[in-house]
Parts: C-alpha cells; structure tokens; sequence
C-alpha cells in the first residue's frame, strides 16, 4: 500500500466515523457550551468543515501566510454544517486521488506551535489535519454525552453502541 493509499483508507473511514458523531448530536442541543471557554456544539463542528477547506487550500493553491485569512463563522445550524463537511471530505479524498504519489512530498507552510512555522510535506499536514479532526472529535464525544445524545462506536463499543 502506498503512502497514498494508506492516507485515503483511513481517511475514508475516519471521515465517516466522524459523520456518525456529528449526526448524533440532539437538534435541541446546537448551542450547547460546557464552559465559558468553549465552543458551542455548534461551532465546534464548524471546525471539522474549516479543516477541510485548509486542506483542500494546501493540495491546490497552498497558503498566502502574508494576507491570512480569519475563520468563517459557522453556519447558524448542523443541517448547513454536516452536508459541508461531506462536501469538503469528498472534494479532499478527490484532490487526493487525482494527484500522482510523489506529490505528496511538496511542501506547504504550516503552524508548528505558538508564533512558530514550518514546511510540512503534503502528507504531513493531510495527516496533521486528521489528527486535528480525531482530537476534536473526542471533544465533541464528550458534548453529546452532555447533551443527552448517544455516543456511537469510535474505536470500540460505548455505552450506546455495545458491540456484543
């Protein structure tokens, strides 16, 4: 299996996993924000859609770090937010599979810490990207359990989603 093949196996899955964690979040609970300090559910999920679009922009056009550009704000329910990440999830896989292996290893810039950058290769930062998405799904697994939804299997079976 090539570096390719590998990203885009795991990728598709981890995408549709993802899917099923958005989809599980109760309507009524859109707005829900466990702190002060963070998101709401809401705006957490927009930041799956956002990390599609950084990485579609580094597989095409790569990054102006000179005139960089704020988030957009999430849309204003799940039903715009989920389809956009299914969108942007389609358009990356496809931008992935349309380019030849050895393009994987260009570089593009990209945050490395606090006021720090560096030059990822394309294959670091698809991969950086998806373990962004990993990370801030476990976050959004915790929102459901507080909004009252059910959490569905990520890696394993849950309380939910019993696997025997």
């Amino acid at each position: 299996m090539t570096p390719k093949e590998l990203y885009l196996n795991t990728f598709e899955r981890e995408v549709g996993t993802t899917l099923k964690v958005l989809k599980s979040l109760p309507a009524d609970q859109e707005e829900l924000r466990p702190a002060e300090m963070c998101r709401t559910a809401r705006e957490l999920a927009w930041i799956f859609v956002v990390e599609q679009g950084m990485s579609a922009k580094a597989l095409t056009t790569g990054f102006d770090w000179s005139q960089p550009s704020p988030m957009p704000p999430a849309p204003d329910s799940m039903e715009k937010i989920v389809p956009a990440f299914e969108q942007g999830a389609r358009q990356v896989a496809d931008l992935v599979r349309a380019m030849p292996d050895e393009a994987l290893e260009k570089t593009v810039p990209f945050f490395s810490g606090p006021g720090k950058m560096r030059d990822y290769t394309l294959n670091e930062f698809l991969w950086y990207v998806l373990s962004d998405q990993i990370h801030h799904r476990g976050q959004f697994s915790i929102y459901l359990r507080m909004a009252g939804g059910k959490v569905p299997s990520i890696y394993g079976p849950t309380a939910d989603e019993p696997w025997m």
